[in-house]
């Protein structure tokens, strides 16, 4: 739908990124440039800010404040994690949703998220079309996850895969100092794909990274992995690093730290009780079967909001998919999704296309098999060569006493 005038709102979804209000950014910016765009909102706290009436006037902000977003982490609107029922099952909140945009003559919505967003975006999309109201709907990716069907990679996934790659060499040489053996056992974010945990693979690249490395997309067996401690403790003087995603599972397709027992008494096929997350019950169970000194480590929220190792290539392809989604909309382009594509050659370079949204709703991409080395070694050379131009550069918020200064955003109500 082309030449609409009117204004246009922006929410943030889902878990945060090092890099999210870089794409905030990108989208803010543009949108203020855009003759037809009347004025500029940001969602608090997503779908839930529309929902609720609830948003801020960006127009106000200083456009000081809306660079230093940049470079600054998690997500500065607010997020949420709400899932819209289908509307042919219970449409109050797309009713809701459409009064809120006729109100505000709302004719440009941009939704920065992973799979679940982009399902949202994809059901506001063709409720409003169905409606017959006008607006221009553009889903702006992102996740650490870097699961989303259909681009090449995420934005935030670079630094996120940068500040597990780093850290892991630095606690490749901590946990190796002593004399004595220790089992470092590293618990690292995804759920259901192993992007994240793959990138201690770049740490291995340098020669500081994980013995064995496990994912979800593969089998985990308890019996396996003991042994496989144990061969690498009695090879290298009982030491042993073990990089693992949190969503590993077992043959019967329960995830590992849910595997174990379910209540005081309860146990699971390992016999143990819950004792919190997956490394750390792995860890108990090294520390029971083969003995040593044995820590876990959970990098937990640190891996997606470490803004401080971010990916200069990151940063700058995050905003673009922000400043993008705002020119593919003003162009006419609706119920798409701005996607990275990997230009042929070696030199990298992205282009920013689009793509029908519905085909990453609620789609996950998994690791190609053929990436990843037999024997929980680890990722291939095509890994590498695939996440290495990801990394590239660095980008840090400017430093005021020595610590970062982060956007610091006005946030007047509408």
């Amino acid at each position: 739908m082309k030449n609409l005038v009117g204004a246009c709102m922006f929410g943030q979804s889902g878990g945060p990124t090092s890099v999210i209000n870089s794409s905030a950014a990108g989208v803010f910016i543009e949108a203020l440039n855009q003759k037809n765009i009347t004025a500029v909102y940001g969602a608090a706290h997503g779908i839930q800010g529309i929902l609720n009436e609830d948003f801020y006037d960006i127009g106000k902000e200083d456009v000081k404040e809306l660079e230093l977003l940049k470079n600054t982490p998690s997500s500065a609107l607010g997020s949420v994690r709400y899932k819209l029922k289908d509307a042919d099952v219970d449409d109050t909140d797309y009713k809701r949703i459409l009064e809120v945009f006729k109100k505000y003559n709302i004719r440009y919505f941009f939704y920065n998220g992973g799979n679940d967003s982009m399902d949202t975006c994809n059901k506001v999309s063709k409720y409003l079309l169905k409606s017959g109201y006008e607006c221009n709907i553009i889903g702006v990716p992102k996740t650490i996850d870097n699961d989303l069907y259909g681009t090449d990679h995420c934005p935030g996934y670079g630094s996120a895969a940068k500040y597990v790659a780093t850290t892991m060499m630095e606690l490749f040489l901590d946990a190796t100092v002593y004399d004595k053996g220790q089992v470092t056992i590293v618990e690292i974010m995804g759920r259901n794909a192993g992007w994240l945990t793959a990138a201690a693979s770049l740490a291995s690249y340098k020669g500081y990274g994980p013995d064995l490395i496990y994912l979800p997309e593969q089998v985990f067996d308890v019996d396996k992995f003991l042994k496989q401690v144990a061969d690498v403790v009695a090879k290298n003087n009982g030491k042993c690093i073990v990089a693992l995603s949190e969503g590993i599972k077992t043959a019967e397709g329960l995830y590992v730290a849910e595997a174990i027992a379910a209540g005081n008494s309860a146990k699971d096929s390992f016999g143990h009780a819950q004792l919190g997350g997956v490394a750390a019950t792995l860890a108990n169970l090294v520390k029971e079967k083969i003995g040593g000194k044995v820590r876990a480590v959970e990098f937990s929220l640190m891996q997606r909001c470490g803004a401080h190792l971010a990916s200069k290539n990151d940063v700058e392809e995050a905003f673009n998919a922000g400043k993008y989604a705002v020119k593919y909309a003003c162009e006419g382009n609706t119920d798409k999704m701005v996607v990275f594509k990997r230009a042929e050659g070696k030199e990298y370079k992205i282009n920013y296309e689009l793509m029908d949204i519905s085909l990453a709703a609620n789609t996950e991409k998994k690791i190609p098999a053929e990436w990843i080395l037999p024997d929980n070694k680890g990722l291939s050379q095509a890994y590498i060569d695939y996440a290495l131009p990801l990394i590239q550069g660095d980008s840090k918020a400017p430093l005021e006493d020595g610590l970062p200064r982060f956007a610091k955003l006005k946030k007047v109500r509408v």
